[in-house]
């Protein structure tokens, strides 16, 4: 029984996630996700209280999924600019894969919902930026390399282009991808990050 209601709740979070990419711009009704998912509004109510309940479930999703990777980077790669590129490709990438889920994170679907929701999405960003920080922090004991910026501009630089590649991602309806030309952008700005400790 328990399966069968968390298969539902996952299909009603897909069904969400779906309708906020094939819809840019427009504000989701639990009536339209009710018949796309083929069930009541009631219900959707059965595993969700609320809107905003089906929102974080998305939210808990893309934390669940970065933070998980992110740990294991930090835990399987020494070289701190090494770390820096795949932590940021990791959060573009899952970006790209998910358009629905950026319109989350660029609060382009939270208009008009309950300001929790956002609060989230702002803690998200600022885990990401913390994380960056001690990886940028660990530079110098473990390879005598400082920030040229410093630790904190240097992370919500890193984040600053994050949010940035993925606010287009938005605003240009998935044209322009998270990942396009990110690559010769991060050879570019990889050597100006750090700098021997003189």
């Amino acid at each position: 029984m328990s399966t069968k209601k968390s298969d539902r709740r996952t299909e009603i979070l897909q069904a969400l996630a779906a309708m906020l990419e094939s819809s840019p711009g427009a504000r989701i009704t639990t009536a339209a996700l009710a018949k796309e998912v083929g069930v009541s509004e009631a219900a959707l109510y059965r595993h969700f209280p609320s809107k905003a309940k089906m929102f974080e479930g998305l939210i808990e999703f893309i934390e669940e999924t970065l933070f998980s990777r992110i740990h294991r980077i930090i835990q399987d790669e020494s070289d701190v600019t090494a770390r820096l590129e795949m932590i940021l490709t990791l959060t573009l990438g899952f970006a790209e894969q998910n358009p629905g889920m950026c319109r989350l994170l660029t609060g382009d679907a939270l208009a008009g919902e309950t300001e929790r929701l956002r609060v989230r999405i702002a803690q998200l960003f600022d885990r990401i930026e913390t994380q960056l920080r001690q990886v940028i922090r660990e530079a110098d004991l473990k390879q005598s390399l400082r920030p040229v910026m410093g630790t904190m501009p240097c992370a919500n630089y890193l984040l600053a282009l994050l949010e940035g590649k993925i606010r287009q991602y938005v605003r240009t309806e998935y044209k322009t991808k998270p990942l396009q030309a990110w690559s010769e952008q991060w050879e570019a700005i990889a050597p100006t990050l750090m700098a021997g400790r003189s």
